[in-house]
């Protein structure tokens, strides 16, 4: 690395301003302080990233933004807040455990796939849950167990059971097999 040019330039007016240009390398790293916004900026003329501060927000501009915590990172915001990505990729990834947790409505949103991963996977509503599409599958490769504490119901158009081996139908108490046709068939029927 070549020569660096150094510049402190101290203003009543304009504040202060330290500038580094790096000619071999066509880099300037620019701090400026006007009294009411702090900048710095890392620029090779026609690319580069800066970081803008007030009193109120924060701005920062690059092309790729990397944070490493060797403990624990917190983003909070005590009143309404958005917080969007428009970049290519967007990853947030812990070592550990981690936690979204909204004080009022969550909302998650893809225009492509979702995909919810885990060795055990638990959805819970603590009044109403619903699972919704087109066409939905639930499947398990072992067992399936769907179960209503109160009442179970599965409804439509048409409803189709089927079993590759024992298909099982029972209640305790009372059971209605009927329509406005009813068909039982199979090559031996056992009733009683």
């Amino acid at each position: 690395m070549g020569t660096l040019v150094c510049t402190l330039e101290m203003s009543k007016e304009r504040g202060v301003t330290v500038k580094v240009v790096n000619g071999d390398d066509s880099i300037t790293q620019t701090i400026t302080m006007d009294g009411t916004t702090m900048k710095l900026l890392v620029t090779d003329g026609s690319d580069g990233s800066s970081i803008t501060m007030d009193k109120a927000s924060i701005a920062l501009d690059t092309k790729d933004l990397t944070i490493t915590a060797s403990n624990t990172i917190v983003c909070k915001s005590t009143n309404e807040s958005t917080f969007q990505s428009e970049s290519k990729t967007f990853t947030i990834k812990s070592g550990s455990d981690t936690s979204i947790e909204a004080g009022a409505n969550l909302t998650q949103k893809a225009t492509s796939d979702v995909s919810i991963k885990g060795i055990n996977v638990a959805a819970q509503g603590t009044s109403d849950a619903s699972v919704k599409g087109l066409t939905a599958k639930v499947s398990a490769d072992t067992s399936l167990t769907l179960e209503g504490g109160t009442q179970a119901e599965l409804s439509g158009p048409m409803v189709s059971v089927t079993a590759d081996a024992t298909l099982s139908a029972e209640s305790s108490g009372m059971a209605t097999l009927g329509g406005s046709m009813t068909t039982i068939k199979g090559s031996l029927i056992t009733a009683g």
